[in-house]
């Protein structure tokens, strides 16, 4: 199969498809790959390091996206890449199809095949592919969060962790799964006064086994939310539910009853977010205010660390990607049922159920397609 990785175009993406690491991994299995002129250079990877991996260096994304069977890129492609598509194209990446009608209709216009890291479920209910990213975003969401509530940037003048005879900063995280306990982790590594809230009791049931007297678990429902949200200066969103968009748990009205200056990281931005004042920033212009609360809702935060991004994203991707590039797409699911999940769009049928009911489009699954 021939294998393409192109520069990622949105507004301050650094992070790329593969690693020189893993292009040798695809040339040792049989397969040509195609990247980019400079496709790498925001990661750290030279032109030179690809070509030593056996790629081939091709100067235009037009050029790599005609002449590959299956591309691997790290975001959902830009309405300028769209007339890129081509009919039985696999389109291996973050699709995030629920926040962009746009991009849906386009893939099936086209006939892409596409396969989204974001929805690709293993049997024990994990999400390998979105797993390294939402370890990320949760870490840098207390980190950039603390940032913003320094004056300067435009925030209430709190630090996390105080110092002796002051009060800790509060960060309430909505949402414990992965992006809300390695928020928490660096929450309270920093010595915030931490609680996170769940619908899970279970999830809630480990994480205070696991962090103890140093956070608070909440159930969580409105008037929970927005009690918590009244006392807290920093809050996180990090709820998910796979596939489709984030449900907005931070009403407008909740921030009349926040403290001035106090921040909101949504995280679910990518999936349209969990607050009603959400709407996509970027890296370069990251935050916003409304009714006096600072809203940081940058919808590639890992971007912002593209070394450690890429690695840690191509290291989970590669594995499925080699059973994809062996077999093609409707085989590898045939031999792991696992890779039905993640497919979206096949042959102009959307294929995820989460992203049709969102549309009001009709689905059918990619088990019964192939």
């Amino acid at each position: 199969m021939i294998i393409g990785t192109v520069k990622e175009i949105k507004n301050n993406e650094f992070r790329v498809g593969l690693t020189p690491d893993h292009v040798k991994a695809y040339s040792c299995a049989g397969h040509t790959v195609y990247v980019e002129r400079d496709a790498g250079i925001g990661s750290g990877f030279s032109n030179e390091e690809y070509t030593r991996a056996g790629a081939a260096i091709l100067d235009t994304a037009k050029e790599v996206w005609d002449a590959s069977h299956m591309m691997v890129k790290v975001k959902e492609p830009l309405e300028a890449e769209y007339g890129f598509f081509h009919k039985d194209l696999i389109l291996y990446t973050y699709l995030h199809l629920a926040a962009d009608r746009a991009l849906t209709d386009a893939l099936l216009n086209a006939g892409v095949k596409g396969v989204a890291y974001e929805t690709l479920i293993e049997r024990d209910g994990s999400i390998p592919l979105l797993a390294p990213m939402s370890q990320i975003a949760g870490r840098l969401s207390v980190q950039e969060g603390a940032k913003y509530l320094e004056k300067p940037m435009g925030g209430s003048g709190v630090l996390l962790s105080g110092v002796p005879g002051t009060p800790k900063a509060k960060v309430v995280i909505l949402g414990a799964g992965t992006v809300g306990t390695n928020a928490c982790k660096i929450a309270v590594g920093m010595g915030a006064d931490v609680t996170i809230t769940d619908v899970s009791l279970p999830r809630l049931a480990y994480l205070d086994d696991v962090f103890g007297a140093r956070i608070q678990t909440i159930y969580s429902t409105d008037t929970a939310v927005e009690n918590e949200l009244a006392k807290a200066d920093l809050v996180i969103g990090s709820v998910l539910i796979p596939g489709k968009k984030a449900p907005k748990i931070i009403r407008r009205s909740y921030l009349q009853n926040m403290r001035p200056g106090s921040v909101i990281v949504d995280v679910a931005v990518d999936q349209g977010g969990c607050c009603e004042t959400t709407h996509v920033t970027y890296h370069d212009d990251p935050v916003y205010t409304v009714d006096g609360v600072v809203h940081y809702c940058v919808g590639n935060m890992p971007g912002a660390v593209p070394r450690t991004s890429t690695i840690a994203l191509t290291n989970a991707t590669l594995r499925y990607g080699l059973q994809i590039a062996e077999y093609g797409l409707e085989q590898a699911c045939r031999k792991n049922s696992v890779l039905y999940s993640s497919v979206n769009t096949y042959n102009g049928t959307c294929t995820c159920f989460n992203v049709a009911d969102g549309f009001g489009m009709d689905s059918c699954s990619a088990e019964e397609l192939f």
